[in-house]
């Protein structure tokens, strides 16, 4: 499950005897597998403030024992842990070509996953998940938005999994414009198939309208935003920041508001795509789309949701036909959703993608809460997408004070070491 080897001291000493107890028990018990002391060590330890962590690696087992004894070459954090993080899921731009496919091709949960959501995908598309992914030639090309947004969907979900295997649990959910779709499947509120359903259906119709519209991001607040709309015979589609807002329409309208943001030095970045998501544009599309999606059957999941067409919690059971509809026809309210789900003193977040790209209006928002001293991450980046990637994403997230619980695959070896009080003879039982 590409678990990190994670250990935690209530000081820097308490840290460094158990560094030193890890590398011992692994020196003795040649018979015990590193990924098993990993899960052993990350699910059954109360997490301290300071602590380290290798990333899973093919090293042979006399390097990793070299590491642990050397802490030079070990990831630290210190600080207090902070909880289970939100796991946040960015609409379009995460996707690069080759994206997942060294994780795919080492097999394990996340290869599960994303052939689960191939099968799901497939009474929908005319084309094959996974030889996309590859880049196969037969196949159509992520610059098609009825591919890219499903391809997305799948990975997410599937990179949702692999977290989860790796022991890290969110503690609410929130998407951005079409990854509200996986956030909803991994919150248990769409099935897989009903999840399929909507971001293959609703993208083909995208599709089949795009053409004369566009969109284009800003690094402007929501106000001066919406002066620049009026003035252009634009709309704004989503509110990702207090200093950051996109902008949709008509794509001579947006060729008016790059020259003029050029003028006056106004940072603004054209989003590679034809069509005019979050706006008017989207209305001719209704009836098909509600025809379309009739059939999903959405539930109350076991994480909550917080919505981005609604600034605040929404139950599962309420993300009907109507509500995709809206969600692509509604401005994205991802910064008023990231205060709301803040404000219930959440301080960490995992941003469930290929590529960050909504790191930074998080962490644009979040200035607004110094007090929790806010955690944020991604997952993968651009053109780095093996196992070696995703684990140390996840020893990260352990160095920043979020939990990793495994479950363990055998039971906790008698001998595996306990953490020490602050260099006292007293132990901690297992937590």
């Amino acid at each position: 499950a590409l678990v990190p080897l994670v250990v935690s001291g209530r000081d820097e000493g308490a840290l460094r005897a158990s560094l030193e107890r890890v590398a011992d028990f692994l020196e003795r018990h040649t018979d015990v597998p590193v990924e098993e002391v990993a899960r052993m060590l990350a699910g059954s330890r109360t997490v301290f403030e300071h602590r380290a962590a290798i990333p899973y690696t093919d090293t042979d087992r006399d390097t990793l024992i070299h590491r642990l004894r050397t802490p030079d070459n070990v990831m630290h954090g210190t600080g207090r842990p902070v909880g289970d993080p939100v796991w946040v899921f960015p609409g379009q731009g995460a996707q690069w070509t080759g994206m997942a496919v060294p994780l795919l091709n080492a097999g394990g949960v996340f290869a599960e996953r994303l052939t689960q959501c191939a099968d799901a995908l497939a009474p929908f598309v005319d084309w094959d998940l996974l030889a996309v992914l590859r880049g196969e030639p037969d196949q159509p090309g992520l610059d098609r938005v009825d591919v890219v947004q499903p391809a997305l969907w799948a990975v997410m979900v599937s990179l949702a999994a692999q977290w989860r295997a790796a022991g890290v649990h969110p503690t609410a959910v929130i998407g951005h414009s079409q990854g509200e779709i996986a956030a909803a499947t991994v919150a248990g509120a769409l099935t897989l198939s009903d999840g399929a359903r909507v971001v293959a259906l609703r993208s083909q119709l995208i599709a089949q309208y795009a053409g004369d519209g566009g969109m284009a991001s800003l690094a402007l607040p929501r106000t001066d935003a919406e002066h620049a709309a009026t003035r252009f015979g634009l709309e704004v589609a989503a509110v990702n920041s207090p200093t950051t807002t996109v902008l949709s329409g008509p794509a001579h309208a947006l060729d008016h508001l790059t020259a003029w943001c050029d003028e006056h030095d106004i940072r603004c970045r054209r989003v590679p795509v034809d069509y005019a998501s979050h706006s008017s544009f989207v209305d001719i599309m209704h009836d098909q789309l509600l025809e379309a999606l009739a059939p999903i059957t959405p539930v109350n999941g076991d994480v909550p949701l917080y919505s981005s067409l609604t600034a605040g919690p929404v139950p599962g059971d309420g993300l009907d036909a109507q509500y995709w509809f809206r969600n692509l026809r509604h401005t994205v309210e991802f910064e008023a959703a990231t205060r709301a789900v803040t404000e219930t003193g959440v301080s960490a977040f995992i941003e469930i993608s290929p590529h960050p790209v909504l790191t930074l209006p998080l962490q644009q928002t979040l200035q607004d809460f110094p007090d929790l001293q806010p955690v944020v991450l991604g997952t993968l980046h651009r053109d780095h997408g093996d196992p070696h990637d995703f684990s140390h994403s996840a020893a990260t997230a352990y160095t920043h004070g979020i939990p990793l619980r495994p479950t363990p695959t055998t039971p906790i070896h008698p001998d595996l070491p306990t953490y020490p009080f602050q260099g006292t003879h007293h132990w901690l039982t297992p937590s």
